[in-house]
């Protein structure tokens, strides 16, 4: 019980050392703006509510549309539903496997994995 009474001792000092280093060290943040220097810009919280929500919330925006558009444009649905997944062959034959070559004899690869069953 004692050794874990002195590490939370060790630790709440250690906390309490470094959060007291903290507040020394941004005591000159605080100081007066210096003599000849324009003062500081205040903005208001509407301001600030556009700053850090409605930029944010315009370039989502602009990035949905930027992906969405061009489907939309050629009248793809964008909604479950749309085109089955079947349909699709990535980098393959643009008229399916109808363009695939057929195998010649035995010995031929063409046409598939070459599985033999």
């Amino acid at each position: 019980m004692t050794s874990m009474r002195a590490t939370i001792v060790r630790r709440t000092a250690a906390v309490l050392a470094a959060s007291a280093a903290v507040v020394a060290v941004a005591g000159p943040a605080s100081a007066d703006v210096p003599e000849g220097w324009a003062q500081p810009y205040h903005p208001s919280g509407l301001h600030s509510l556009l700053i850090f929500v409605g930029i944010p919330a315009l370039l989502f925006l602009l990035i949905t549309l930027a992906v969405y558009l061009p489907s939309m444009l050629r009248g793809e649905r964008g909604r479950p539903g749309g085109s089955g997944v079947e349909d699709q062959w990535f980098g393959g034959p643009r008229k399916g496997t109808a363009e695939l070559p057929a195998p010649d004899n035995e010995e031929s690869k063409a046409g598939g994995a070459s599985g033999r069953w």
